[in-house]
């Protein structure tokens, strides 16, 4: 009995059998069979998630724009969906045409969060796949590593044949040409495809790489296996996003999913500096998309779709150069087409004030700002260009605008934090209240309310924090609880915090090294998986792992493994400098901060090897 014919008995018994179907409005399906190359984008979470994923819409499109790829994807099974497939002895397949995931040519996982991990373990368990890529032969699919955490490839390194840095949809393309030439000849090898690839930017293949440790566990250095082996990896970079590749007739998903709208993204990269943000470190340079593009390319995709949302994306939206007529006119867009539009990223120094009174006119929600810290030293120590003043200011013109839900994030447990900070948290909540009972002085108040989101800091790899310890999970709870004592005293202010144990595992693993890949392993072998679902995260069986492989964890939350002149990160070349990153938390211990690159070079050294798209920005 072939597989579609088991899952049409056996998908009605499963709770959402519409995560498992395919066939949604605008997917793809080709002949499988007459293609050369059969791909699977694999995003190790559940359905409703990876489709909420804009990456996997682009790299969708960009790989079955080539004749003779067939790109299908891959979800992690929900946990009774995968119990399912283990009794009945279904392998993981692929959502279009039900293809066991181990007949592909290649499988690429994107690595999105860190406690994503052990889904990829479980996926490649459950596909057949042997996990260490040292274990898999010729008759196996090729596993690729990439996106975010993929530039700390070490704590999966063992696991993939090869990891994509940077850009992926710059570069599959071109190991698409080059397995298309291996396969031409006959059967692939891997060994000899591997080494082909050496000569592609932003590949790194760890087998050919060794980390050398010292007694004391740091890394001495990292031997190459093979001469022709780069010594470090520079991140693959679309150096023009107007031109690149962007999917105007996107898979609409038949359930609902976490953010089912439409979404453009108008830039990449941030030029603010944040220390803490790793995000705005690796995605360096900004690269914006036009207006004329990307106003283009939202009428086609909302054409395409029947979408009544659309989302602008990046990591800073009031940043970027052409917002207000972007927006004025996609408002316009909106009343004609009953499109309701969302603007997330928007910071509070550069808040446009017309624009949001002019979304406010048409779909009133909540708003929300990032402070980050509580006190102007802290904002200062992690180069939050953030004034007291920028924060009231905002919020006095929200509340006249008829705002009355606000959410505000915070981070606890940053560099040199002290409890007065944390008071900080706590004393701009009380402000923002009585600017709105001032406003609303003999008027009938409706009632206001803010939200105090606070999440933990967690050290990243190619910050300026990648240097610094992570707070102890006794500190953690114990500012929860200062917290939650001091706003619980607030009328109309709630506090949401993020569990303590998740946010240690989180660091364990995003400053990990090889050696962390055989926890990871252990971990699953327990029962770890969709560790990032509170439901189902279970910290003992990760304390539990690593005791098993005799590691430490607080190895790696301590701050020791960055005591070493070579840090287990250091294969990866983001055009960020570790000068630049040095010098950076030196001046945060100094709290002092470094002015928003937009405004003149800072020299971090990105323009090294990219052009930055506006003179004397993003150095």
């Amino acid at each position: 009995m072939v597989l579609t014919e088991i899952l049409n008995k056996q998908l009605p018994k499963v709770e959402k059998p519409g995560r498992y179907i395919g066939g949604e409005l605008n997917s793809i399906n080709k002949d499988k069979h007459k293609v050369n190359i059969n791909f699977g984008f694999a995003f190790p979470d559940t359905y409703e998630i990876g489709m909420s994923y804009l990456g996997l819409q682009i790299i969708y499109k960009v790989l079955n724009d080539i004749d003779d790829v067939f790109c299908e994807r891959i979800f992690a099974p929900a946990s009774d969906m995968e119990e399912m497939m283990r009794k009945e002895n279904i392998p993981l397949f692929t959502l279009e045409t039900k293809t066991p995931v181990n007949e592909l040519d290649m499988v690429g996982f994107t690595l999105q969060y860190e406690l994503s991990f052990t889904n990829i373990i479980n996926m490649l368990d459950l596909a057949g796949i042997p996990i260490k890529s040292k274990d898999r032969g010729d008759g196996f699919p090729l596993i690729i590593g990439g996106g975010p955490c993929a530039f700390n490839p070490e704590p999966m390194a063992e696991i993939f044949d090869f990891i994509i840095i940077g850009d992926g949809e710059d570069c599959l393309p071109q190991i698409c040409d080059l397995y298309r030439e291996h396969k031409n000849k006959g059967d692939v090898n891997r060994n000899d495809f591997l080494s082909t690839l050496l000569n592609v930017e932003g590949i790194y293949i760890p087998e050919f790489y060794k980390p050398i440790y010292r007694q004391d566990g740091t890394i001495q250095s990292i031997e190459k296996s093979k001469e022709s082996a780069p010594d470090r990896i520079k991140k693959r970079v679309v150096t023009d996003l107007s031109k690149a590749t962007f999917p105007t007739e996107p898979i609409v998903p038949l359930i609902e999913i976490v953010h089912d709208r439409s979404v453009m993204e108008i830039f990449r990269g941030c030029t603010r500096g944040c220390r803490f943000c790793q995000a705005g470190m690796i995605y360096r340079p900004v690269r914006e998309r036009s207006k004329d593009c990307a106003i283009d390319l939202i009428k086609k995709q909302l054409a395409s779709t029947g979408y009544d949302e659309l989302s602008l994306l990046s990591l800073s939206t009031s940043d970027y150069s052409e917002l207000k007529p972007l927006v004025m006119e996609l408002m316009e867009l909106g009343k004609e087409k009953n499109v309701a539009l969302s603007l997330p990223s928007l910071r509070l120094d550069s808040f446009s004030f017309e624009v949001l009174n002019e979304i406010q006119k048409y779909k009133k929600t909540g708003l929300t700002f990032a402070p980050e810290a509580g006190t102007q030293r802290l904002r200062d120590v992690i180069n939050k260009s953030i004034t007291d003043k920028d924060i009231y200011d905002a919020m006095k013109h929200a509340i006249s605008l008829g705002w009355t839900n606000v959410k505000l994030y915070f981070m606890i447990g940053l560099p040199t934090e002290t409890f007065e900070d944390l008071d900080g948290i706590v004393e701009i909540a009380r402000n923002i209240m009585d600017i709105y009972y001032d406003h609303n002085k003999g008027r009938k108040n409706r009632r206001f309310n803010i939200t105090v989101s606070v999440s933990n800091f967690v050290p990243k790899p190619h910050t300026p924090f990648q240097w610094c310890a992570q707070d102890t999970a006794d500190q953690f709870n114990e500012k929860h609880s200062y917290l939650k004592e001091k706003i619980k005293k607030l009328k109309g202010v709630s506090l949401n915090y993020h569990n303590t144990e998740p946010s240690l595992i989180e660091a364990y693993l995003a400053r990990g090294d090889r050696r962390i890949v055989d926890v990871i392993i252990k971990a699953w072998e327990y029962g770890c998986k969709f560790d990032s679902w509170r439901e189902h995260f279970n910290f003992d069986n990760w304390m539990k792992a690593f005791d098993d492989v005799g590691i430490d964890p607080t190895f790696y939350s301590s701050g020791k493994v960055t005591n070493s002149d070579v840090l287990p990160w250091d294969i990866i070349d983001t055009g960020v400098t570790k000068k630049y990153l040095f010098k950076e938390y030196e001046k945060a211990l100094e709290e002092k901060q470094t002015h928003d690159c937009r405004i003149s070079c800072t020299a971090c050294g990105v323009n090294r090897y990219v052009k930055c798209e506006r003179e004397g920005t993003n150095g």
